[in-house]
């Protein structure tokens, strides 16, 4: 399940699984875990996904998850 809180700054729910299955870091943490992914346009994008599956958050990566 996609939540809100991570469609807040427009991700297609198309992008947001796409970058769930084909992660290219993982920052695991209680609960849930944060995944990296380089978006079409080589940006990279921060999704996080909790322990039910749910992906609850994307934003731009941040540096303390490069």
């Amino acid at each position: 399940m996609i939540k809100g809180s991570a469609r807040k700054r427009g991700y297609s729910d198309s992008e947001l699984l796409h970058a769930v299955a084909n992660a290219i870091r993982v920052w695991p943490h209680d609960g849930y875990d944060m995944v990296i992914w380089p978006r079409f346009d080589d940006s990279l994008l921060e999704v996080g996904v909790n322990s039910d599956g749910d992906i609850f958050h994307a934003m731009p990566a941040r540096k303390k998850f490069l």
